[in-house]
């Protein structure tokens, strides 16, 4: 028998915790030193050999030397993960994590830059630039200040009470000053702004330029800064004026970077959404109609299942099951289906990519083979993140779960 959602939780809860938050990444191969060796320096060399060991079903990790880490993303994600585990159940037990947690990543911050600001435990070389570990990305920052700024929105004045020595809106306020003083700017015209992945790149990013907006807009919807919100329009609208007809945006506006995919829609449908609720703007409604409707109807299976691109099937995924959830739940006020979709989902994923025996998420399934490496922030961070949100979502509701 098929175990409920709460079950499926708690097991993956156990192993987490169990591997003190830490473990691997797709694209950490360059913290073995003998790789690096064979990288000679090279970034095209760097990528080989990090794609080679990130699509292999075989994890080498432990062979080439590759150590466990704490991830600073997975850690926002543990953030806000547990603050719900709190604010669901009252137990302090979880606001100790949530102390934990928030503390490393005010001890973690990447050092140097006008603000709080996060990057990755690795050494990162991709197809356009070569970034070390610590540099601090936009996509990461956002998540990790809008984790903290869930302890200032979320519920009442009680809760925010019990972890009032966790100075979270100056968090992030203190990321938003990264994002507007430390990042490269795009301004292709009037009242147009999109923010660079990182300090040393010039890549326009569709779903990081939002998740910055998002993390402004909703930082000036607590302190009613104008200059916030004046920056977050300016960079919701460079998105929003590049959707496609059919509703998709590219990944990016460089060359290279005109794939359309499932998660990263999912970060640009929510941090739009996000963002015309913190303005109180109905300005970008058509463009989430239209976005959402595509990504609703292409990047699905006849069965729920998502896709990784709108082109192709797969691989199956546990990063995009889980912000498939998280999309469905954002969207569950005006699209009657989006709740079961999350449920089926949710149930889909326990049956299909849950290790049986440990209680972690394997990380993709393939046409003809599967790999089962427990990445820590990739699979199962978020899969926490999309679990336990799809239980805090419905008992606020009241939305009856067959999973419960």
């Amino acid at each position: 028998m098929m175990p409920s959602l709460h079950e499926s939780l708690q097991r993956l809860d156990r192993w987490v915790e169990q591997e003190n938050f830490s473990g691997w990444e797709p694209h950490d191969a360059l913290n073995s030193s003998f790789v690096r060796g064979l990288t000679f320096g090279c970034r095209p060399l760097g990528i080989l050999w990090l794609q080679l060991i990130k699509k292999c079903p075989v994890n080498l990790r432990p062979v080439l030397g590759v150590p466990k880490g704490i991830n600073p993303k997975a850690m926002g994600l543990f953030l806000a993960t547990y603050w719900r585990k709190f604010l669901m159940t009252g137990d302090f037990n979880y606001i100790e994590r949530v102390q934990e947690f928030a503390g490393w990543l005010e001890a973690n911050s990447s050092p140097g830059y006008s603000g709080k600001c996060w990057g990755y435990n690795f050494d990162w070389p991709n197809r356009n630039f070569f970034a070390p570990a610590g540099t601090p990305t936009i996509v990461n920052t956002a998540f990790n200040a809008m984790a903290f700024l869930d302890l200032v929105a979320l519920r009442g004045a009680h809760e925010r009470d019990i972890v009032r020595n966790i100075p979270a809106l100056a968090v992030a306020q203190s990321a938003c000053e990264f994002i507007l003083h430390d990042l490269n700017q795009f301004k292709p015209g009037p009242g147009e702004l999109c923010f660079s992945y990182s300090p040393l790149d010039k890549r326009w990013v569709h779903n990081a330029n939002l998740l910055g907006a998002c993390l402004l807009a909703q930082v000036a919807a607590q302190t009613g800064e104008r200059r916030l919100k004046d920056a977050a329009l300016a960079a919701a609208r460079f998105s929003a004026r590049r959707q496609h007809a059919d509703g998709s945006w590219d990944y990016g506006e460089n060359a290279g970077d005109g794939w359309v995919d499932n998660f990263h829609t999912g970060f640009v449908l929510v941090s739009l959404r996000r963002i015309s609720r913190a303005l109180e703007t109905d300005e970008f409604l058509e463009n989430i109609d239209k976005g959402y409707s595509f990504w609703r109807t292409k990047m699905f299976l006849r069965d729920g299942i998502p896709k990784y691109y709108a082109q192709k099937t797969y691989p199956l995924d546990a990063h995009c099951v889980a912000q498939a959830i998280l999309t469905f739940l954002e969207f569950g006020e005006t699209d009657p289906d989006a709740f079961a979709a999350a449920d089926a989902l949710a149930l889909w994923a326990i049956q299909h990519l849950q290790d049986a025996s440990a209680g972690f998420f394997h990380y993709q399934i393939h046409k003809f083979y599967r790999i089962r490496i427990p990445y820590i922030r990739w699979s199962q961070a978020w899969m926490q993140r999309a679990l336990t949100e799809l239980l805090y979502v419905n008992r606020l509701s009241l939305q009856p779960l067959s999973t419960l």
